[in-house]
């Protein structure tokens, strides 16, 4: 999917960052489907120890396959929903403006839009061990215009991306004669 489905850009607007949640939040996510990947194997070794002989019946052994075959593609399918949802969430920041892409579900998406000299406060936050490490956290930015907060969810380097906005943002009040 190209930036230019999402928004139409102006003649002198100039795209700055295009930013996405950091990979690090995604990795509870992958340890829970390869744990829910894993389970029937165990139950499969569980199974073939103790009722070996139900594996014998071609019966029973053919809708074994088949329920694992339909286990295996739903757990797959649910990763892919996973992922498409964490990797097109993303924020788009220009010389002009900023915008909010939050893909909700598979096929439902917001695009929220504020101008760069809206905005009236922006602050970073880092909490816990991982975000220390990894260096990420929450950005929120107060704005003036209709939607009145903006949040960027665990993105890498908050402090330096909030000190870059309020540098574009005074620089855009500047051209649009704000004080």
């Amino acid at each position: 999917m190209g930036i230019g489905k999402l928004f139409k850009q102006k003649g002198y607007e100039k795209i700055e960052y295009i930013i996405r949640r950091h990979w690090v939040t995604f990795l509870p996510v992958i340890i829970f489907f390869i744990i829910l990947l894993a389970l029937p194997l165990g139950l499969y070794w569980l199974v073939l120890n103790t009722l070996s002989a139900l594996f014998q019946n071609p019966i029973y052994y053919t809708a074994g396959v088949l329920l694992a075959g339909i286990y295996y593609l739903s757990i797959i399918l649910f990763f892919y929903t996973y992922f498409v949802a964490f990797h097109l969430d993303l924020w788009v920041i220009t010389n002009d403006r900023l915008l909010d892409v939050q893909q909700k579900t598979l096929f439902a998406r917001t695009v929220s839009e504020v101008d760069l000299y809206q905005i009236q406060d922006a602050s970073s936050e880092v909490h816990g061990i991982l975000p220390s490490i990894f260096n990420y956290g929450n950005i929120i930015l107060q704005t003036a215009g209709p939607v009145p907060k903006f949040v960027f969810r665990n993105v890498a380097n908050p402090n330096k991306l909030r000190e870059t906005i309020l540098n574009l943002a005074s620089e855009d009040k500047k051209f649009h004669n704000q004080p």
